[in-house]
């Protein structure tokens, strides 16, 4: 069985070079809806059929034992319902088969429980992320005494799946503006396609902003995500144990833009052939 990472785009490749990195030994799979991406301006709705049409996918054709949800947006909107609906009733029907449980994960859990570990955090996100309020919400479950501050980043997604750096510089300063006079400890990268603009980001903000304790950090999920990943298969042996480790790894597309082709083998290797199929 395999590890299948699903992101809206090409932004969650990051995300999975990150994890295959650091357990080069399992069968990964990625599904990028390339097709409808970016997710951050749809409604709830129409991210929750997305993911649940792409996880099915993961599950029934490529035999995923568990599903790393690399994007914000439906992790934000999506997973939790994922989790208590779609995946309770797929368990049940393969309990009742005599298959084993798949799991999902997302990314913003994890991601929140390493930002309440400051007093003040910026959240960089997208639009559904920042107006479902997840991310505050899970932080301040953890540490009621973390301020998070939050700014919307529309045209970034977008602009990375071109490959642009250059227009994208003058967004950056924009959506970086709130944080600058905040003095945070940390601004988060809340979603998986924006640690591409990583130097872009850090460049603005160790120029306008100064935390009390120094320079603001970056939190970047692609070094957040694989150890927390390793730590979910030591407390779960029953589900590392299903994976195959035959160190194979695809990437599966639902729309092959001009672009594709290059930024999957800069974010996944050189002999990356993406595979074309519909949800």
């Amino acid at each position: 069985m395999k590890i299948g990472i699903f992101d809206s785009g090409l932004g969650g490749l990051i995300i999975a070079k990150a994890i295959r990195k650091a357990m080069l030994e399992y069968d990964y799979v990625y599904l990028g809806d390339t097709k409808r991406v970016p997710y951050g301006n749809r409604s709830h709705e129409a991210v929750y059929e997305f993911t649940k049409e792409a996880v099915s996918y993961l599950f029934k054709k490529e035999n995923c034992a568990i599903i790393i949800i690399a994007c914000n947006t439906s992790s934000a909107r999506a997973l939790r319902r994922m989790q208590q609906e779609y995946l309770v009733n797929y368990n049940h029907t393969r309990k009742i088969m005599g298959e084993s449980e798949r799991k999902i994960l997302g990314v913003l859990i994890p991601t929140a429980e390493e930002c309440a570990k400051y007093e003040k955090v910026g959240i960089l996100g997208t639009l559904g992320t920042v107006s479902s309020d997840t991310f505050p919400r899970e932080i301040k479950k953890i540490n009621k005494k973390t301020r998070v501050f939050q700014s919307a980043a529309p045209m970034l997604v977008p602009l990375i799946e071109e490959g642009e750096k250059v227009l994208a510089k003058q967004f950056i300063k924009k959506y970086l503006k709130p944080f600058l006079n905040k003095k945070l400890d940390a601004v988060v990268l809340g979603c998986t396609h924006y640690p591409f603009y990583k130097n872009e980001i850090k460049k603005v903000l160790n120029k306008g902003s100064k935390s009390a304790k120094g320079r603001t950090r970056v939190i970047s999920q692609d070094e957040i995500i694989p150890k927390k990943l390793k730590e979910y298969f030591v407390r779960h042996p029953e589900i590392e144990k299903k994976l195959a480790k035959n160190k194979k790894a695809k990437i599966l597309v639902t729309d092959i833009t001009p672009n594709i082709k290059k930024l999957s083998q800069k974010w996944f290797g050189k002999n990356t052939r993406p595979e074309l199929i519909h949800l």
